[in-house]
Parts: structure tokens; C-alpha cells; sequence
């Protein structure tokens, strides 16, 4: 018998349903999550650990990277920040330098609330 995680089901049906906004932000908020495991990892010597996360969070920069616009003239800046974090996540992993990771984690961070702040504005006009 095949056993359905109730959580699983509910996070599946979370991104099925939503915006390509809310997504954005699912993606900001994962790859939060992601370097902060890795800073965890990082601490406790796990470095298998910390290479997966900090993966996990190099993939999502490049998901950012891909939905950019090329048509607003805002993208270029989005691009050159998105490649930095790509490359200090990449110095992070390789250098086990936890500056790094939480330079790019204040970063994304700002990133973030930014988000949530246009998303917030947006919904009340």
C-alpha cells in the first residue's frame, strides 16, 4: 500500500496553484532555506551536507536567472546580481568560506522583501 504524505500533497498543490508571483517568492524563500542548512552544515564539518544545499541553492540563482525578462531594462542589474551569487555560492562551496555564504544570504534576503513589498503593493492597487 502505497502511503501519501499529507505535507508532500499540500507543498505539490501549493506550487500547482500559484502565481508566477508567489512563485518567485517560493523560490527566494527556498534558496533561504537552502544556504541556511549549508551554513548549518558548514559548522558542523558535514560537507556533504553543505555541497548539496549550497547546489540546491545554485540552482535556484539560475531558475532566477532564466525567468528574467530581457525587455525591462531592470533584468540586466537582476542579471549581474544573480551571476555574482552564483559565483560566491560557487566560492562558498569550494572554499568552505562562510562569509561568502552569508553575503550572498543578505543578498538574497533584500531580494526577498523587496518581493514581498511590490507583490504587497501590486495586491493593493
Amino acid at each position: 500500500m502505497v502511503t501519501i504524505n499529507p505535507y508532500q500533497t499540500y507543498q505539490q498543490n501549493s506550487v500547482m496553484t500559484a502565481s508566477p508571483q508567489e512563485l518567485t517568492l517560493m523560490l527566494y524563500n527556498g534558496s533561504l532555506k537552502f544556504m541556511k542548512m549549508a551554513k548549518r552544515a558548514m559548522n558542523d564539518k558535514n560537507f556533504q551536507d553543505k555541497n548539496t544545499n549550497i547546489i540546491k541553492a545554485q540552482n535556484i540563482v539560475q531558475e532566477l536567472r532564466s525567468t528574467l525578462n530581457s525587455e525591462m531594462s531592470m533584468s540586466a542589474g537582476l542579471e549581474q546580481m544573480y551571476e555574482y551569487m552564483y559565483n560566491r555560492l560557487i566560492e562558498a562551496n569550494m572554499k568552505n568560506d562562510v562569509t561568502a555564504l552569508e553575503d550572498v544570504e543578505a543578498l538574497m534576503t533584500d531580494m526577498r522583501n523587496t518581493w514581498k513589498q511590490a507583490m504587497a503593493l501590486a495586491k493593493s492597487n
